[in-house]
């Protein structure tokens, strides 16, 4: 039998990152030792009391489904996070709580673009934004920031001339993923006035908002004057709390949005998890004190790679959030044959800079050991790949 495949799913390619993740896993199962720096996930055990709590919800019988939108205390919670960031236009009846931050950003973008939908992405740009846009039926505007120096701010000259009446939608991601920028007030009210001037709407994916350094705090974009009405906000526990198994994440924006999503959700996954929602609560309420241990230590790793690289001539921007670092690697070359060659010539995994729209780059994720990140670049440069 041979199936006949929508043109939908042929508008997009597989993961990068799962790729590269599936090839370390696949060399690991035969006995090599990968130094794994492709993924996007802390390393870091989920806090014990968040696992207790669900543990506790499970207990109590929190094991059918929940309303759509997420359980009344877990969007309660969110609601109150996001008073405590300066964005008191959201209540409880503003969010939406999602099997993951993923699934936020599929349900706002199929909620917001039809076929031909014009969607500006300020590169470089997580992978899944493009292949979501495109599912949907959307077209593409990308603004490269990186065309000389990776640069850890938005060209605002280069999306100005991107960005028009025609275009419906903008994603901004700070802290960001692949580069760990977190922007500026200065830079996000550039992209208030242009959002204003053409009446564009914004997504503003936090997902990294609380993994920050040296005393740089992340500004929520809606909490900038003007972008109240013209934001959604997308957040998730996978990072700030280790929760990335756990699929939990939301989203708030007007009560259409969450109306008119909620056709989606319902539909899809129905809801997150029950006895997982419950879980979420906890991690809102009474982990500050962990979630500091582990931005701290991201910090620790971050100096240490940063003194590596440079110790072997490669000087790289330093990030102030997330946990990625973006190195040139291949200034006049290929950098997903750079890649392939430090997987397999090194044992080393990262994730070409092509697939988020930044050619000549890697990512490297410094979720790992100080130990593991000393091996990493010592085996690249033993292989003379830096």
């Amino acid at each position: 039998m041979n199936l006949d495949f929508s043109d939908r799913v042929g508008r997009v390619e597989p993961s990068a990152t799962l790729a590269i993740s599936n090839t370390a896993a696949e060399l690991e199962a035969d006995g090599v030792d990968v130094v794994d720096l492709s993924v996007g996930e802390p390393d870091f055990d989920t806090p014990q009391n968040i696992k207790d709590a669900a543990e506790e919800a499970l207990e109590a019988g929190h094991t059918g489904y929940t309303s759509t939108p997420g359980i009344p205390a877990l969007r309660e919670a969110i609601a109150e996070k996001l008073h405590d960031d300066g964005l008191i236009q959201y209540e409880a009846e503003n969010v939406v709580v999602t099997p993951g931050g993923k699934q936020a950003l599929y349900e706002i973008i199929h909620t917001l673009i039809d076929d031909g939908d014009e969607v500006a992405l300020l590169d470089p740009a997580w992978v899944s934004y493009e292949a979501m846009v495109k599912l949907a039926g959307g077209s593409l505007t990308r603004v490269d920031t990186a065309a000389h120096d990776l640069q850890l701010e938005p060209a605002l000259d280069d999306l100005a001339a991107a960005v028009s009446d025609e275009t419906e939608l903008l994603v901004v991601n700070s802290p960001g993923n692949p580069h760990g920028a977190v922007y500026s007030d200065e830079a996000l009210e550039g992209v208030r006035d242009l959002a204003v001037e053409h009446d564009v709407t914004v997504i503003s994916d936090e997902i990294y908002k609380e993994i920050t350094y040296d005393g740089v705090e992340a500004t929520s974009l809606g909490t900038i004057d003007g972008m109240e009405d013209r934001t959604i906000t997308v957040n998730g526990f996978s990072k700030a709390y280790s929760m990335t198994g756990w699929r939990l994440g939301y989203f708030a924006g007007p009560e259409d949005l969450v109306s008119e999503s909620g056709k989606i959700h319902g539909h899809s996954v129905s809801c997150a998890v029950n006895f997982v929602q419950h879980a979420g609560v906890e991690a809102l309420e009474n982990t500050d004190e962990e979630v500091g241990e582990m931005v701290e230590a991201f910090a620790e790793r971050r100096d240490f790679l940063l003194d590596l690289f440079e110790d072997h001539g490669v000087h790289v921007p330093e990030p102030q959030g997330a946990f990625y670092m973006m190195p040139e690697v291949a200034p006049d070359g290929d950098d997903e044959e750079w890649c392939n060659a430090a997987i397999e010539d090194a044992a080393v995994a990262t994730v070409p800079g092509s697939a988020f729209g930044t050619p000549g780059y890697a990512r490297i994720s410094y979720a790992n050991s100080k130990d593991r990140l000393e091996e990493a670049v010592e085996r690249l440069a033993d292989e003379e790949l830096i």
